[in-house]
């Protein structure tokens, strides 16, 4: 893969992100833009399970899509508490994905504000991500591609990000936001994939309160190289061709993969991964 490194900013004014990063839909790293929020000094992992260590939460871990899960069921649930100690213990594979602590513990709310970066945020989706050592997420977008405000908090955390122009390159599996689970993004093997040398992406190391701007739609894999958590502002896509994706997955391909689990149980999914493969090597040779 040809990864170059995001570009970093000290901060932004609304005016420079919209003309220099927004409009041409660059990805960018602000390592001090949220310095005055109270979360910068406040949010780690011990304050995380003073305020919210009650709480039960979805976990996830990186075992293969099975047709039995549900569309984006956990796959365990912990007390926030009991979970955050197993972080600061050893090494897992769990994670927290997508979930609104915000509304579940609202006091963290005062702990930060909706920055101006010229656009809409979806005030009622602040959403937040845990995860240990070498914890990581598969390679995937969003559902609504939308533009997202990825705000890191507490260790080290590795971005990789493609846009959506490399979906031919990254082996995504039909009928999903993923690509093969077979890929490991920090180390491919590129004897078994291929395409995955022609892909043009990026790359970071995110540290406590720096800010990544990740543009409609971009492919995104992370792992986490220590013990952290981050939480994500988001907007809706503006471009029509990203919102009629979104329009598309939400209304059509998430309830069509779900009936056909239903209907074909595994081989439905065995059978997306292998279409993954052949799409892309069909690409391949025709390049």
């Amino acid at each position: 893969m040809k990864l170059t490194e995001i570009t970093r900013v000290s901060a932004l004014t609304k005016e420079q992100f919209l003309k220099d990063y927004y409009q041409p839909q660059k990805p960018v790293v602000m390592e001090r833009a949220i310095t005055g929020w109270p979360a910068y000094a406040k949010w780690d992992l011990d304050y995380m399970a003073k305020v919210a260590g009650e709480k039960i939460v979805p976990l996830y871990d990186d075992r293969p899509v099975q047709h039995k899960d549900g569309f984006n069921e956990p796959h365990a649930k912990m007390k926030m508490a009991d979970y955050l100690a197993l972080l600061k213990r050893e090494p897992t594979n769990y994670r927290i994905f997508l979930w609104n602590i915000l509304k579940e513990v609202p006091q963290l709310q005062t702990d930060f504000e909706y920055p101006d970066f010229g656009l809409r945020f979806m005030k009622g989706l602040p959403m937040m991500f845990f995860g240990g050592k070498d914890a990581h997420t598969f390679m995937h977008h969003d559902i609504d591609l939308g533009n997202i405000f990825h705000f890191h908090f507490a260790g080290q955390k590795k971005v990789i990000l493609f846009a959506q122009d490399q979906t031919k390159f990254l082996y995504k599996v039909p009928h999903s936001l993923i690509t093969h689970e077979g890929i490991d993004f920090s180390n491919p093997d590129y004897g078994q994939w291929p395409a995955l040398q022609r892909a043009h992406g990026h790359i970071t190391h995110l540290n406590h309160g720096e800010v990544l701007y990740m543009p409609e739609g971009y492919w995104h894999y992370m792992k986490y190289l220590t013990p952290g958590f981050s939480m994500s502002l988001r907007s809706m896509p503006k471009r029509p061709v990203h919102l009629a994706k979104a329009i598309y997955n939400v209304a059509i391909m998430r309830h069509y993969d779900v009936l056909m689990r239903k209907l074909k149980g595994q081989a439905w999914i065995d059978q997306k991964n292998k279409k993954a493969i052949e799409r892309t090597q069909k690409f391949l040779d025709s390049v």
